[in-house]
């Protein structure tokens, strides 16, 4: 009897989870996309890289070089959001530069297993970064996102900027739940910056109208759903 009532209470929360997604899908589906989600200009570069990403005939050392450099171009990006306060320095020529210095610490979340490719890109910007991660899953039977696992920095609240990382953004669902979960660690949402390759038109609108003052840096967005294939390449598993 205990086991059927909470099967019962789980089904009626899977329902109304994947009903508020479905709600908030038509809320947003033919919104113009947030002046918040800042796309990479898509020089010949970008697109030539792109191409050689999404080609399922690129071999793995080829696309791991430049998976690394794209999400690289994504980090410095997500830096441009980043406070800076004036600085005035004197070079070794005895020149006096006026310059700009971080206004505060910056750290990362990475949102397991696939945020950790872009773990290379982020050492390569911010050799020092302070990172956490979380590990959210998706319910196969109810299709609801769930938390198992999370380590952040103790400070995290103190941080000016906190980048959250995740290649592929689909539903929005487990980015949600992410930043959920840093407002709720005292992060103010304003400094969140999601960082992401590929994201759904949908998704990200999700997430942007529930978190409208967040940022969000992405290579390519994408009308359908897509499945989850970055870190299937990336890790050759």
């Amino acid at each position: 009897m205990v086991v059927k009532h909470v099967q019962r209470v789980l089904q009626e929360k899977s329902k109304k989870h994947q009903e508020d997604l479905q709600k908030l899908g038509k809320q947003v589906a033919d919104e113009p996309l947030s002046s918040n989600i800042l796309l990479l200009k898509q020089t010949k570069q970008i697109v030539g890289m792109s191409t050689i990403i999404q080609d399922p005939m690129t071999d793995e050392v080829e696309f791991l070089f430049y998976f690394d450099r794209l999400s690289t171009l994504l980090v410095e990006k997500a830096m441009d959001n980043v406070h800076f306060n004036a600085a005035t320095i004197q070079t070794p020529q005895e020149y006096t530069y006026d310059g700009l210095k971080p206004a505060g610490e910056v750290s990362a979340v990475v949102i397991l297993r696939a945020g950790s490719c872009f773990e290379t890109a982020l050492k390569r910007v911010i050799p020092d970064c302070k990172t956490g991660r979380v590990l959210i899953q998706t319910n196969f039977r109810s299709g609801e996102p769930e938390l198992h696992y999370q380590k952040l920095p103790t400070d995290i609240s103190s941080h000016d900027s906190v980048l959250l990382l995740d290649p592929q953004m689909s539903s929005g669902g487990a980015a949600l739940m992410a930043v959920k979960v840093l407002v709720d660690h005292g992060v103010p949402e304003e400094n969140i910056v999601f960082v992401t390759y590929v994201a759904g038109k949908l998704g990200v609108s999700r997430l942007l109208k529930v978190f409208p003052k967040m940022k969000v840096v992405v290579c390519t967005i994408v009308e359908d759903l897509q499945e989850r294939w970055i870190e299937k390449r990336y890790f050759r598993c």
